[in-house]
């Protein structure tokens, strides 16, 4: 580790997750030479994939294989596909988060192998930048939550429309194509298979990208399970552990809110002298998703020794509660219900960020910053007149009148 890349991370950690590839990028141009770059990663559910530069027609699916390409912890470098074609590239990955998280630099045809050195360079900043952001999806801090809710909202109708417009289309080819009152079969034939592979490219690109933004709910519970059994290592306390019986898998905030709201009320459970013995529990129903702590203690516990922190922020932000039972000298039981369905946003909201789009977020963590529509353009890559009308949509949508008060209610949900 060197005092270059511990600069370069500073600076890094510090911008809004959405500047957070083109700052990597700038920081390892010297390094690694490179003319575009992208990302596939997990700690941001909404939006997994990032790329910048001429990357047009890059797809996820190039992307998948260069993450275990090569040996874990050293980057690797080599010809792959990259937007179609054959392109030098440097793969870094890093095994901070939960799928591992890549980094493509792609770089100019021919260009000189990257040095053992410089790699290392680009390894340890790229192992730096994706623990921090990891930390923010394992903590699940509501701000963050609200906002990541709100993109995935955006995102997930999107990817919903766009799946039900092609598979329509394609059918729609596949039925005329193999229509009785065609007389070219072997043109007829050939295009049928290609239709047929489009629609089985675009369900594996649709299970990919619920791979990356989704748990299965006894994966995401295991790793609950494996985050306690530190905490009881070396106490009397026994810990038993009720893993949800279901194939199903769980949104990918919900999944970290729930493991640290239980994290959260474990340690609340364990300030008390009596317990002994605490029970932890994933339920799942149709609707919901019941994380439960139970204790053998003195029964005392009552809701205000849970605090008003984040706890009951996380459980506002998913529009869930908090529901306890204690009963005097056989323990408490305290579960935390988690929608799996997104709530709709009240009127009064404590998260109005909730109602917005993806990209009005953005928009809006510029303007909590003070800045200017030209520098909004200029950080976003998108017109003057682009960031007017998502200025005009946040007010609406906020019930502002002025971009102090949309900055404001930022502040109040971060």
């Amino acid at each position: 580790m060197d005092a270059f890349t511990l600069t370069a991370a500073y600076e890094i950690l510090r911008q809004p997750l959405g500047e957070i590839l083109p700052k990597v990028s700038a920081a390892l141009a010297t390094v690694v030479p490179h003319v575009d770059a992208a990302e596939l990663s997990t700690h941001c559910a909404h939006s997994p994939f990032k790329a910048i530069g001429g990357t047009e027609g890059l797809a996820t699916s190039e992307l998948e294989p260069l993450l275990t390409a090569g040996v874990p912890g050293t980057p690797w470098q080599g010809v792959a596909t990259v937007g179609g074609r054959e392109r030098e590239v440097v793969a870094v990955t890093s095994h901070a988060t939960r799928r591992g998280a890549l980094l493509v630099l792609v770089r100019e045809d021919g260009a000189a192998p990257v040095g053992a050195a410089e790699l290392a360079v680009a390894q340890a900043l790229w192992d730096l930048v994706t623990s921090h952001f990891d930390r923010f999806a394992t903590e699940a801090m509501p701000g963050a939550l609200a906002r990541s809710r709100a993109a995935a909202d955006t995102r997930a109708r999107v990817i919903a429309e766009l799946t039900a417009s092609h598979t329509a289309a394609l059918s729609g080819v596949l039925g005329v194509l193999r229509s009785r009152a065609l007389d070219d079969t072997t043109a007829r034939a050939t295009a049928t298979d290609l239709a047929a592979t489009a629609l089985i490219e675009m369900r594996a690109a649709q299970r990919r990208d619920r791979a990356l933004a989704e748990e299965p709910a006894q994966e995401a519970f295991e790793r609950l399970a494996g985050e306690l059994r530190p905490l009881l290592r070396h106490s009397p306390v026994r810990l038993d552990l009720g893993a949800p019986d279901s194939t199903r898998s769980l949104a990918a905030d919900v999944a970290h809110s729930a493991r640290a709201i239980v994290r959260s009320l474990l340690l609340v459970v364990l300030e008390q002298d009596s317990v002994r013995r605490v029970h932890v529990g994933w339920q799942l129903t149709e609707h919901e998703l019941r994380a439960s702590v139970r204790d053998d203690g003195a029964g005392a516990l009552a809701p205000c020794d849970l605090g008003a922190g984040t706890i009951r922020d996380r459980l506002d932000v998913l529009g869930g509660r908090l529901d306890m039972d204690a009963v005097p000298g056989w323990g408490t039981t305290i579960t935390a219900v988690l929608p799996l369905a997104t709530p709709e946003a009240p009127a009064d909201a404590a998260h109005p960020l909730t109602g917005l789009g993806e990209r009005e977020v953005e928009v809006l963590g510029h303007l909590a910053l003070g800045h200017r529509n030209r520098r909004i353009a200029e950080e976003l890559h998108i017109s003057e007149s682009t960031v007017k009308f998502h200025v005009a949509n946040i007010l609406d949508k906020l019930g502002v009148g002025s971009r102090g008060e949309a900055a404001a209610l930022f502040h109040a949900a971060a």
